[in-house]
């Protein structure tokens, strides 16, 4: 009988809100920075190729508030550089302290009707993420707690996933044991390889329709979820 979720944040509980683009068009724009859809798209996949070139050559920024948030200035000054501006490290923290508001995030559809169902089903959740200290912050202002019996983000308990150390440090603070858990996320690295190395079950959630992998249980929408609870 499963007894606790977990739940990795980015691109499986919420998602920049109206979307990226948007956001940064809007916040550059208001400090005199107009670029063209086209231009700022190519701006945002330089920016893409320069968080995926840090993330694969070493990933440990995460485990850290200071270094997390210097990753994220020099990505979001790289995209401001990108369009032209002349002080694009200004427009790269403005950007950064932009995304820690919970007004430019939003949840998922599926996000409230499955946590409604595992909380009906006594099912303990949390949120297991790599991100940095302001995750709390915005899944209160999301209206997450609720359901949520804690959060971890990885800047504030200086782990990562996958590091196995985080989904222990997760399953301490829900007092379950690793063969009733499931985590959740769309990352098969951090998410699938870092619960499966604490002994917790995962499963992919394959939002976009990729070709899923073969080894572990996969879900397109969380509307699948408590089903999936229900029968394992």
């Amino acid at each position: 009988m499963i007894e606790a979720v977990f739940f990795d944040a980015g691109n499986t509980l919420l998602k920049p809100h109206p979307s990226m683009e948007e956001v940064c068009m809007e916040v550059l724009a208001s400090h005199g920075l107009l670029a063209e859809e086209q231009r700022l798209e190519e701006a945002l996949q330089a920016s893409e190729r320069y968080y995926e070139e840090r993330y694969w050559t070493d990933d440990t920024f995460w485990a850290s508030e200071k270094e997390a948030r210097r990753m994220w200035v020099e990505l979001y000054s790289l995209l401001a550089q990108e369009l032209g501006a002349e002080d694009a490290r200004a427009l790269g923290e403005v950007l950064y302290e932009e995304f820690g508001k919970g007004s430019r995030w939003a949840l998922y559809e599926d996000v409230i009707p499955a946590m409604r169902a595992l909380k009906e089903m006594g099912v303990l959740m949390g949120v297991v993420s790599n991100w940095d200290a302001r995750l709390a912050g915005l899944c209160l202002e999301l209206d997450l707690s609720p359901f949520l019996h804690f959060v971890v983000s990885s800047a504030c308990v200086g782990r990562i996933k996958p590091e196995p150390s985080i989904f222990r440090m997760a399953l301490e603070r829900a007092g379950v044991e690793a063969s009733r858990t499931i985590h959740v996320g769309d990352h098969y690295y951090a998410d699938v390889l870092g619960a499966r190395g604490a002994g917790v079950i995962p499963v992919w959630l394959n939002r976009r329709g990729d070709p899923p992998p073969c080894d572990c249980l996969v879900i397109e929408s969380l509307e699948e979820l408590p089903a999936l609870v229900k029968r394992l």
